[in-house]
Order: C-alpha cells, then sequence, then structure tokens
C-alpha cells in the first residue's frame, strides 16, 4: 500500500492527535512495520554506543515507551522516548497537535503529557530489543516551580537512567511555561551537575531551542565542556512560524521542513566551537539529502519526527537508500 497516496489522506482526515495515538498502537501491536536496511557505510560509534544506521527517532512519538521493542523494526537506528515528567501529566487541552501539509511542518502544545518517570521504568525494565540504541528525554514536571528543578529532573534519572543506554536533558520545550528559561548556563549547572554525580552514569545530553542567541549557544557547549556532558541535541521546535499563513497559525512550537536550515546553522555553530561534543541533529529531515546535510553539518546522528509522519512506514528505508546513493555518488 501507497502511505502518501491511500493511508496518509485517510489518517489526515482524523484529528492528528487521534491519528498518531493509532498508528503508535498499530506499530506496539506490530501491525505496522517498516523494513530494516543493512549496510556497514550506515553503522554508527559515537558515545561507546553502536548505531546501526544514523537515523533516530525523535523525543515526542513515543511518550510512553509502549512501542520500544518495535522501533527497530521500523527501520530506525536509535529511538528517543519521552518527554516524561518526575510527575504523570495530562498536558496541554486539546487540541493541542497541528499539521499544515503545505509546508510539510506541524505545531504542537502538548505540554509534555506523558505516565510519569516510574511508569516509563516499569516499560524499560521489560525492553527486549537490544539491536538499536534507546535513550530517555527527560523533561520537568509543570507544577515543579523553576527553583527546584534540579531535584525534579534528578528524581526522572534515577529512576529511567539504569535502562536507557543515553539521557536527554530537556529544558528547551516552549510548551511548559518557563522551562527556556533554564536554559541559561547558570541553571543548566544546578541541574547538570547531580546527574553527573549519580552512581549510574549515561551519556548526557541536554537538548536545546532554535530560537536561542548563539552567544547563548556558546555559553551552553562551553558549560558542556567543561562539566563533561556527553553532547547537545539540536534543535528542538521554534517559535518562529513565519512559515505559516497567519489565518492558520497556532500557538506551539513549530517542527518540519521550515526548522531544517535554522537547525542545521545551530549545528554547525556549536561543531565549530567545541568538535569534541557529540551533537545529535534534529529538525526537518525528510530525505536523504537532509539527513546528509544535518551530518555534514557536524551531528553524529539524527533525529526525524514530522518527516517520519508525512513520509509514513517506509520513510526510514527509503530515507537511508537515498543517503547510500548519495555517499556513492560522490564517491565517484
Amino acid at each position: 500500500m501507497s502511505y502518501e497516496k491511500l493511508l496518509r489522506p485517510w489518517l489526515f482526515r482524523l484529528d492528528p492527535e487521534v491519528a498518531h495515538n493509532a498508528a503508535l498502537w498499530a506499530i506496539a501491536k506490530g501491525i505496522v512495520k517498516g523494513k530494516i536496511l543493512a549496510d556497514p557505510r550506515l553503522r554508527v560509534s559515537a558515545c561507546g554506543l553502536e548505531f546501526p544506521n544514523p537515523l533516530g527517532l525523535a523525543a515526542g512519538v513515543d511518550k510512553n515507551g509502549i512501542a520500544i521493542d518495535r522501533w527497530a523494526q521500523m527501520g530506525f537506528g536509535s529511538a528517543e522516548i519521552g518527554t516524561v515528567t518526575a510527575i504523570p501529566q495530562s498536558g496541554n487541552v486539546r487540541p493541542r497537535l497541528f499539521r499544515f501539509p503545505e509546508q510539510r511542518a506541524v505545531i504542537n502544545r502538548m505540554g509534555f503529557n506523558n505516565h510519569g518517570a516510574r511508569d516509563l521504568s516499569l516499560a524499560l525494565a521489560q525492553r527486549k530489543c537490544t539491536q538499536i540504541p534507546v535513550g530517555v528525554n527527560i523533561g520537568k514536571s509543570k507544577v515543579t516551580p523553576l527553583a527546584e528543578a534540579p531535584q525534579d529532573y534528578l528524581f526522572s534519572y534515577r529512576h529511567l537512567a539504569k535502562f536507557a543506554d543515553y539521557v536527554v536533558v530537556n529544558v528547551s520545550s516552549p510548551n511548559t511555561p518557563g522551562l527556556r528559561d533554564l536554559q541559561g548556563a547558570s541553571a543548566l549547572r544546578e541541574i547538570l551537575l547531580p546527574l553527573l554525580a549519580e552512581p549510574v552514569q549515561r551519556p548526557l545530553f541536554v537538548k536545546i531551542a532554535p530560537d536561542l542567541h548563539f552567544d547563548d549557544i556558546a555559553e551552553i557547549a562551553m558549560l558542556a565542556k567543561q562539566i563533561g556532558l556527553a553532547g547537545i541535541v539540536a534543535t528542538n521546535t521554534t517559535l518562529d512560524h513565519s512559515s505559516i499563513p497567519s489565518v492558520m497559525n497556532q500557538s506551539g512550537g513549530l517542527s518540519g521542513a521550515p526548522l531544517f536550515e535554522k537547525s542545521n546553522a545551530v549545528i554547525r555553530h556549536i561543531k565549530s566551537l567545541a568538535p569534541e561534543l557529540t551533537i545529535v541533529g534534529v529538525g526537518g529531515v525528510f530525505s536523504g539529502a537532509d539527513l546528509k546535510a544535518k551530518l555534514d553539518a557536524g551531528a553524529s546522528w539524527v533525529q526525524v519526527y514530522t518527516g517520519w509522519v508525512y513520509g509514513g512506514p517506509m520513510m526510514p528505508f527509503r530515507t537511508l537508500i537515498e543517503y547510500l546513493a548519495l555517499l556513492d555518488e560522490s564517491d565517484r
């Protein structure tokens, strides 16, 4: 079945969140599968982890880990579960997820809806598939005051790190009030140092916004180097909605094609400042050319969300085929 011609038009007639949950359920049950592409040229080694390919699933797709053991079958080289918070929360009022097909974009204001760190730890403990690295993305609970954010993140880390291959600290979602204030170097230090002092250690990343001034990004990169972070996930969604017609616009974070160049610029900037840091590239990947551009900019591996929504189950396989073709072309 052609996803773009047959299945996607049907899914896109549904409310986006309803369609998302239906697709996630079908994947978790093994009803929907992708296709695995095995090629030694796709293998990636980073932070002591081995990836069968450089295209990973971004946080936000599987927040509660219901399909942990299925993402390798979908053709991904890694999967990031979450964002999860210390305290379970229902998120913002619906509707809170919006598609913009002409712009190949999505706006969300989900608000970290998830079942909480304790619940996710149970799902991760039962994980069977070890073919791909699985990371966990942790955020601050909405009811937790900013001053108590370090303890909130520490609670989630203590419950989840032992089951994860890497951990990402999310301080950049635009949909939790005040969260982006934690991107300042002093606030970040208070959050990250306790995690780095924990007896259970995993490669630790911080996920940043694409809307930061380059001077602020430089401060974060220098802090990451100083305290020994594994790297930076670049980037989260953007508050720049200039690509969306005003009559259609919604509040929230925008992802997809309009974010592509903005996130690439952040990746290049981090790479120029701190080449020793591992960078995970996120934002606007729809094709093999997009994947290659992120890697060429300095990412060690790349994550996708919106491109997968529009591309369907075969998107990872198709993207990797296109990427290998580009490698072959450059070798001629």
